[in-house]
């Protein structure tokens, strides 16, 4: 009974680099067309981004300028 127990041990090591090895070699749904799409995301994020912060600064600009009083004197 011992050995029957020793023996499993290996068998049990076989299964589990079995599934390993098929978990390994799957075919992964990524390829040029996912990457492309997610390369098109980061950028339209990174677009939104720079014109959320330009108009923050623009926004901030306007803010400090002094405000002109109408009569026409600078």
């Amino acid at each position: 009974m011992a050995a029957l127990v020793w023996l499993l041990i290996p068998v049990a090591a076989a299964v589990v680099a079995l599934l390993w090895g098929t978990w390994a070699a799957r075919n992964r749904k990524s390829g040029d067309i996912s990457e492309l799409a997610g390369y098109a995301r980061f950028r339209e994020a990174m677009e939104r981004r720079e014109a959320m912060e330009r108009r923050e600064v623009t926004e901030h600009r306007e803010a400090m300028e002094p405000q002109d009083s109408g009569t026409g004197v600078s």
